[in-house]
């Protein structure tokens, strides 16, 4: 890890759009790379939200290239030695452990969403990245040499412009060339976030609180909840995931009373009663709406590129969005820096040929643990509980986004050379 430093300007000016963990990681490795950046965000000001977000180890690798980031992290992220998997009653089933062989695939960090946004967020401004807030942006547009937005009725023009501004953003319309509306996916979770005190209390939910942070699972039929205390059992927080048929637009998130979710788990465990019991009103109610794997992410002309959520959202139980968000941002700083100003259309076609397969295949593992976990088979998992085990793939948790983009950036700008639609049939094929 480096002191912080002015990097040599590689001439290549970039608009973010979007100063979540894909917009903020994106702006910040540009910065690192030499690129003249800034950052437009909707909000007025950014303010502690959310509960309980994961980056798993390959992302981990990029906040520890960021110097005293890591420390500040490590105040503030679960800590627990591993997974205790429960069935809805409250049979043990077994405990994953994170052993040494998994530990060797690099750190997590797992805590609130709000306090390692606030962490990053002042990492960037401490780089001097230019950040406005208050700044919705309203259209994208782009030309063969330039791409730009119009926000607050300003135009503001650069050589690239990365969308990172979420699912609903409008640079999905200018890739994709028509509007892509959001699915209801048939599910939802229930959330919260609270101090852990009066958990304390009770002998019966003392043990998940006391003595260091605990992490626990409980697998019902086409339901799971996942509790953890955090900061040395100072906070807790847990997540329901649970079948909805709600018929949602654009917003999917609300508040829910608690007696929502006493309904989905009526008859569980009474220790998740007595959670329930202890936690306050009301519970965020988050609807999992998905969308279409896209054609392309990047735009007709190659300036507009989409990262994060607004490429590609995932389910929680990929544990893996917010890492490969963040892989997205290591991956174009690279590819931009290779280019140079000159060469942006093959940064942003090569960017996207390095991620998407990737992607697609991260995504999927979201779908398949909801399906083991779900639809389990409880005779044979109770002859082999260890298959409900999260997997901890090297593949997929031992990957160093910068590292590949730059082994690998060369051999891609070749291949889509000599084979012009290459991209494209790739991509449809996937």
């Amino acid at each position: 890890m480096g002191s912080i430093e002015t990097p040599l300007s590689t001439g290549v000016r970039v608009i973010v759009v979007g100063a979540g963990f894909a917009g903020l990681t994106a702006a910040i490795e540009c910065h690192r790379k030499g690129h003249s950046v800034l950052v437009l965000e909707s909000f007025p000001q950014l303010k502690l939200l959310g509960d309980i977000i994961s980056f798993a180890p390959n992302s981990a690798k990029i906040f520890q290239q960021w110097p005293g980031v890591d420390e500040k992290l490590e105040k503030i992220i679960h800590k627990s030695d591993g997974l205790q998997y429960k069935t809805w009653e409250g049979e043990d089933l077994f405990k994953q452990e994170w052993t040494a062989s998994q530990r060797a695939l690099g750190k997590s960090y797992n805590g609130h969403r709000g306090e390692i946004h606030e962490i990053v967020y002042e990492h960037a401004l401490q780089l001097g990245i230019d950040i406005r807030l208050g700044h919705k942006v309203e259209d994208y547009f782009e030309s063969d040499t330039e791409a730009g937005v119009v926000a607050n009725g300003e135009r503001f023009t650069a050589d690239v412009v990365l969308a990172a501004d979420g699912v609903r953003s409008k640079g999905r319309t200018m890739v994709l060339g028509y509007e892509d509306k959001p699915k209801p996916s048939g599910y939802a979770i229930y959330r919260a976030w609270f101090d852990s005190a009066e958990l304390a209390k009770d002998p019966d939910t003392a043990w998940m609180v006391n003595n260091g942070d605990k992490h626990v699972i409980w697998i019902g039929s086409d339901v799971h909840f996942i509790a953890a205390s955090v900061k040395n059992g100072q906070d807790f927080c847990w997540v329901c995931t649970h079948k909805d048929d709600a018929d949602i637009e654009e917003s999917w998130e609300f508040k829910a009373a608690k007696a929502d979710a006493y309904k989905v788990l009526h008859g569980w465990d009474p220790i998740v009663q007595k959670i329930l019991d202890a936690t306050p009103e009301p519970l965020i109610d988050w609807k999992l709406v998905y969308r279409d794997p896209l054609p392309t992410w990047i735009s007709p002309h190659r300036r507009i590129a989409l990262i994060g959520d607004a490429a590609h959202p995932f389910l929680p139980t990929s544990i893996q969005g917010a890492s490969q968000a963040m892989e997205d941002g290591a991956t174009i700083a690279v590819c931009l820096q290779k280019a140079g100003p000159d060469s942006v259309p093959d940064a942003l076609a090569s960017f996207e040929l390095l991620r998407y397969d990737r992607v697609r295949a991260a995504q999927k593992t979201g779908e398949s643990t909801r399906t083991m976990w779900h639809q389990a088979d409880w005779d044979e998992v109770r002859k082999h509980p260890e298959s409900m085990s999260l997997k901890r793939e090297p593949w997929l948790l031992g990957h160093d986004a910068a590292q590949h983009a730059e082994e690998h950036y060369a051999e891609t700008v070749e291949a889509l050379a000599s084979f012009p639609d290459r991209r494209r049939r790739q991509v449809a094929a996937a």
